[in-house]
């Protein structure tokens, strides 16, 4: 795109056309998920975020602990409630897990929508695609895919340059697109042709998507966004390939993803395979889904449970342009 700056590596990048400025910003830290059981790690995002000039507010109930869950469902409900009404710059959350879709007939969809029109971007990963799939399908309004406090910024190594760059981005509202490099194509014989370099235009789609395994959880109620003509984009860890084949076979059954224009897909982590799988990999579920799909399924995307990632905006219409190896989400200044 004209007029925008590659920030990071030639690789993964953010796009911004500004130098960031120096003011401080509001950053509200809240728990909808998980509880935090490293608290080092959570010490440590809040100092990293503070050393870059930030304002950084902790919700009374951050650490806050039942059972598995950084509070009851009461707590943590009022929890998302008091991030709207905190007038933040950035509501992120302390980490992912599991929590939100149990709680979401109770979220404050109005008061949330609200703060989103008054400027506070709701940034999160993994568990948080629930919230962020609800408030789209209830309110139509854009969150962000990206990092939360405790993995991201709060591990024992400095937080990843491009991580950190597309988030400074987000806070100064420079952020204008993503573009990352697709992995090369599979090695043909010698005497098999290579195909043309790959050319792909859509001039406007609405980006949504986020965790496969939370996403397939809410198909069918309330909370699963229609995105007809839609670029899904989707990630996840622990699971194996044939989970993995399984989820995308029932989104492929449901008429999903015959619905999108593009189907993105993200970084697939944490899985081991075994010697039953006889060959089964992640390769074998992507080369069946595009043998079932007339949409382009693209992959390699920068975003998932991984260090490097770039934030992508749940609900926003963009323009999504692949040349050869290169792709590039533009969405302009939202």
């Amino acid at each position: 795109m004209p007029g925008l700056n590659v920030l990071s590596s030639a690789h993964t990048s953010c796009h911004c056309g500004h130098d960031h400025g120096p003011s401080a910003k509001h950053i509200y830290i809240y728990s909808p998920s998980s509880a935090v059981r490293d608290k080092a790690a959570f010490r440590r995002g809040v100092k990293r975020l503070q050393a870059l000039g930030h304002e950084v507010e902790i919700d009374t109930d951050a650490l806050a602990s039942h059972t598995r869950f950084a509070g009851d469902d009461a707590t943590r409900l009022a929890a998302i409630g008091r991030a709207a009404a905190s007038g933040a710059d950035v509501a992120l959350i302390s980490r992912g897990g599991y929590g939100l879709t149990r709680i979401l007939p109770g979220i404050p969809y109005a008061a949330v929508d609200k703060a989103i029109a008054q400027g506070t971007q709701f940034v999160g990963v993994s568990d948080f695609t629930a919230f962020q799939l609800a408030v789209l399908a209830q309110t139509g309004a854009t969150t962000w895919a990206g990092p939360a406090l405790c993995p991201d910024f709060g591990g024992t190594e400095a937080p990843d340059d491009i991580m950190q760059a597309c988030f400074e981005d987000l806070l100064y509202g420079h952020g204008e697109g993503s573009g990352w490099r697709l992995p090369p194509p599979k090695k043909l014989p010698a005497d098999q042709p290579s195909p043309p370099p790959q050319e792909l235009h859509i001039e406007s789609g609405r980006l949504w998507g986020g965790n496969l395994t939370v996403l397939c959880s809410l198909l069918g109620t309330p909370y699963f966004p229609q995105v007809p003509g839609g670029i899904l984009f989707l990630e996840d860890v622990n699971e194996h390939p044939y989970r993995i084949e399984r989820m995308l076979t029932q989104l492929l059954h449901a008429g999903v993803l015959a619905q999108q224009q593009a189907v993105l897909l993200g970084q697939f982590t944490g899985y081991t395979l075994a010697a039953h799988d006889k060959g089964f990999k992640l390769a074998t579920v992507v080369e069946g889904l595009r043998s079932q799909l007339k949409v382009p399924v693209l992959t390699g995307l920068p975003y998932g449970h991984v260090e490097t990632k770039v934030l992508l905006p749940v609900g926003a219409t963009v323009e999504l342009s692949v040349q050869g190896r290169d792709a590039l989400l533009y969405w302009g200044h939202l």
